[in-house]
């Protein structure tokens, strides 16, 4: 086997370790990766292993950069500004419509998409398999917009049956590296890291039936990896055990959990969205609170993926690298700078994960 692979949104917290893990794999004799910024520094150019493009997925001509490959990963995804849902409408919807028109055009045999437990119509509390519906909730931008890419994936395939077409849906992916990169696009400046040091925090407000699965970066690169190297196709579930919650979450971080009435916080969060001091907008917590659990069967049965990390160590990773503001050489995963913040406090865009 002699694989020659495309990563869309490469420098982001899952590309990041797809392109470690693709770079010592023999199988892989070739990666494209291709980001809005090129990245600097020998651990993303290391002995010419991986060609960078800079290309934007909403506005660049993909074709040529995807001539020749046998496989294209598509894990490009804006998340901010919430508050101009059009930015990231023509970046992830349309955006997607492009990458996979390219990939048809190029010839290229093997889609690979980063979906989302957030794809799934609401089912809190309830384990689901791949076959639950993948509606979402139309009212948070996330759920809309993946959710739309999923039906572009259904046709997609009934136009392109010879294409093998693989769809992750993990759960919240964490890692060290990406923790202030993800403490930017959902908290904002609002959230300081010296507030998730363990016992810092005199009580955790949460809302009422708050569960939540979690699962290493490392470990969903290691499906995205076998998924490459194998005849796999369709949708997978990722995620990893334990499931998390409200009390679990509040022992990490040393403090006791506190119950808040759903529309005394939903309130609370539409209130500091609005300002601009937090970026997640309400419809977003309304999303979080219906998802369903992951059931993760079909990626050990058929993958034969199993994750090496528990939940509470990638919870524990994003914690201790929010407090120790951890990030990477890449423009998604920097860690904080001045110019950062101040964009962060002026509502600008988010970077792709």
């Amino acid at each position: 086997m002699a694989l020659r692979v495309a990563i869309i949104g490469a420098t982001g917290n899952v590309g990041s370790r797809l392109l470690e893990r693709l770079r010592a794999d023999a199988r892989v004799t070739s990666i494209v990766g291709i980001a809005r910024r090129r990245p600097e520094g020998d651990r993303w150019n290391s002995e010419g292993q991986c060609e960078w493009v800079d290309a934007d997925v909403a506005t660049d001509d993909l074709r040529p950069h995807l001539e020749g490959a046998d496989a294209v990963v598509h894990l490009a995804w804006l998340f901010q500004p919430t508050h101009r849902p059009m930015v990231t409408w023509r970046s992830n919807a349309v955006g997607s419509a492009r990458v996979l028109a390219a990939a048809a055009d190029a010839g290229v045999g093997t889609v690979v998409y980063a979906s989302s437990v957030g794809a799934y119509s609401p089912a809190p509390g309830r384990s689901v398999t791949e076959s639950w519906p993948t509606h979402s909730m139309p009212t948070a931008a996330y759920g809309r917009e993946k959710a739309y890419v999923e039906r572009l994936l259904d046709a997609f395939e009934a136009r392109n049956p010879d294409v093998r077409v693989v769809r992750m849906r993990p759960s919240f992916i964490f890692q060290r590296q990406a923790a202030t990169q993800q403490r930017r696009l959902f908290a904002g400046p609002a959230l300081p890291g010296s507030l998730v040091v363990r016992g810092r925090l005199p009580l955790l407000p949460v809302p009422p039936g708050l569960r939540f699965q979690a699962v290493h970066a490392d470990d969903v690169a290691e499906a995205y990896q076998l998924a490459l190297t194998s005849d796999a196709r369709g949708p997978f579930n990722l995620a990893a055990e334990p499931v998390i919650t409200a009390d679990l979450l509040a022992d990490l971080l040393g403090t006791r959990s506190l119950e808040v009435p759903r529309p005394l916080m939903r309130a609370g969060v539409a209130l500091s969205w609005r300002a601009h001091l937090t970026p997640a907008d309400p419809a977003l917590l309304d999303l979080v609170l219906g998802l369903p659990l992951l059931d993760t069967t079909r990626a050990r049965d058929e993958l034969g993926w199993m994750p090496r990390r528990s939940a509470t160590d990638a919870v524990r990773e994003l914690l201790d690298g929010i407090a120790e503001g951890a990030g990477s050489s890449s423009a998604p995963l920097a860690p904080d700078s001045a110019t950062g913040r101040l964009r962060e406090v002026a509502g600008g865009v988010g970077e792709r994960p």
